[in-house]
């Protein structure tokens, strides 16, 4: 166990990262400085040897928002500067090469639930509640909420999510879309470990360009989007890894992959 930050804990299994937001008492609200440092770990996390990297909470709080009482009395100034440093750090978040995984265990409210929408898979507890309930501040969402939740469920159900500021469990967060699945709160750790595990097996190489083509792809014309898909299958078809997973296929034996 690491700690990167005063409440960030990581811990490493082989290729696997969990980074663990470690502020029990505040629920995990993101100050910040937090969100500071989540931003140095993102960045160092893209150019290591991580191949899965997993985020979640502490106790009750997966992530219970912003620190409101920090911006309480800032200055606009200092308002705006802080959501642009959360835009900045949850987008890379987002464009990590790498698979990410949101276990959450508790609430995951405002940017709790803006940094858990920018992972490429969630898990929840049956504990887990989720929501963006700026308006009841006077507020809207600033971390993305209006426009990753609008494109992961359209833009109806986000509306009714965002106008009235309602917290949702997990089994209706899963009915509309949200979730990969849920579980009991013992058995999210496990689940996840083996979850991330199994990613973390795959060729990295073909892990991160299937990730890559289907985020730029829902962003592109058909005709272009499939124009990247065959260009990055003939890479992976040269590298060192697809040579070895065909091979392995061949000799009816489990590949061991490089990422080259």
């Amino acid at each position: 166990m690491t700690r990167v930050h005063e409440h960030l804990v990581e811990t490493r299994q082989g290729s696997v990262a969990t980074l663990r937001i470690d502020r029990e008492e505040a629920l995990g609200a993101l100050s910040r400085d937090m969100v500071a440092g989540l931003g140095d770990y993102f960045r160092a996390v893209r150019g290591s040897d991580i191949r899965v990297l997993v985020l979640t909470g502490t106790g009750r709080g997966f992530v219970a928002g912003a620190d409101v009482g920090e911006y309480a009395h800032a200055s606009r100034a200092e308002f705006d500067a802080y959501q642009r440093l959360s835009r900045s750090v949850f987008g890379e978040l987002e464009q990590l090469p790498q698979p990410t995984i949101a276990a959450v265990n508790g609430y995951a409210l405002g940017g709790g639930f803006e940094l858990a929408l920018c992972c490429d898979f969630i898990v929840a507890s049956t504990a887990a509640r989720f929501g963006l309930p700026e308006v009841k501040l006077g507020l809207t969402p600033g971390g993305g909420g209006t426009q990753r939740l609008a494109r992961a469920i359209g833009t109806r159900a986000t509306k009714e999510l965002v106008l009235t500021g309602r917290v949702i469990r997990p089994d209706e967060a899963q009915r509309r879309g949200l979730l990969t699945q849920v579980m009991e709160p013992d058995e999210l750790v496990p689940h996840v470990a083996g979850f991330a595990a199994e990613l973390a097996g795959h060729a990295p190489l073909a892990i991160r360009e299937a990730k890559r083509l289907i985020d730029d792809g829902v962003q592109q014309p058909l005709d272009v989007a499939l124009t990247a898909e065959q260009a990055a299958l003939g890479r992976l078809f040269d590298s060192e890894d697809g040579r070895e997973g065909i091979a392995a296929f061949l000799e009816k034996r489990d590949p061991r992959f490089t990422g080259r």
